[in-house]
């Protein structure tokens, strides 16, 4: 599994002395116990590298083990809150490990939001489309602005969801949505999203930080073991198959990774 240097138990160590970490693409701060971490490519509406993803993945560890953080507020800079993969850095794998290694990472960094044990509040506007509506389904509650919208594109681009979205998606909103969402890819309004259990609320464009952020406070203030519990319980319970969706969902994903129609139509999308 790779990890990018900033997950290094030393550098967890500088943070806890007062040195800040630093990321290329995730912006961290912590206030009033609430660990805001922002994605940080709003040029490009925050479409999903390597280097997001393990900065994802770091930023979210840190927080986790960060006993000063009761919350992790989860947003994105500018327009969107994340628009899927970055179809200009994407390069065509030729060799399963290193196609492997990349999935993997993916799916570390659902791992990390979802079995991790702060609460997670997402705050979604514009768009949030593929790994990004992935990523927002992996939030405990979730904001969604007026103008969000979402949609999955995997199956139209020769691959699968990652995420845990296979066992998530169906346990939200049933088997058959959850077949029409996946296997049409059809675009969702916030509205639409708030009907299908998938958005905690719908607020106006303007208001969504000072909302999310509202919520976020009411999380910070609950007792840590019970809230804590309460997601882990929930988790366990309500999304039994999800540790094998992720498996199953890294192998039907590295095969499609692998497949050069897959590199075609990513670049035509």
């Amino acid at each position: 599994m790779y990890f990018s240097p900033s997950v290094d138990d030393n550098q967890d160590a500088y943070y806890i002395i007062g040195i800040s970490m630093s990321y290329q693409t995730v912006e961290y701060e912590l206030d009033q116990q609430i660990a805001t971490i922002r994605l940080n490519r709003p040029q490009c509406l925050n479409a999903m590298n390597r280097q997001l993803v393990d900065d994802v993945t770091a930023a979210f560890r840190r927080a986790n083990r960060d006993e000063r953080a009761r919350v992790i507020l989860f947003c994105g800079a500018g327009r969107a809150f994340c628009a899927g993969d970055d179809r200009r850095a994407h390069q065509h794998f030729e060799d399963e490990a290193a196609a492997r290694e990349f999935v993997d990472a993916i799916q570390q960094a659902t791992r990390e939001i979802v079995y991790g044990d702060k609460l997670v509040v997402g705050a979604i506007q514009g768009w949030a489309v593929g790994g990004g509506f992935e990523w927002a389904i992996n939030c405990d509650l979730t904001l969604w602005a007026t103008d969000a919208r979402a949609f999955f594109p995997e199956v139209s681009l020769n691959l699968l969801v990652t995420g845990g979205i296979t066992s998530l998606l169906p346990a939200l909103v049933g088997l058959n949505k959850a077949r029409e969402m996946l296997l049409l890819g059809e675009k969702y309004d916030a509205v639409t999203l708030h009907a299908l259990g998938l958005a905690t609320r719908v607020v106006d464009e303007d208001r969504l930080m000072t909302e999310a952020r509202a919520m976020a406070g009411r999380v910070a203030e609950l007792p840590v073991f019970s809230s804590r519990a309460m997601k882990r319980v929930l988790n366990q319970v309500a999304m039994q198959s999800i540790e094998t969706a992720l498996e199953l969902e890294t192998e039907a994903t590295v095969a499609g990774f692998l497949d050069p129609e897959t590199t075609r139509l990513l670049q035509d999308f």
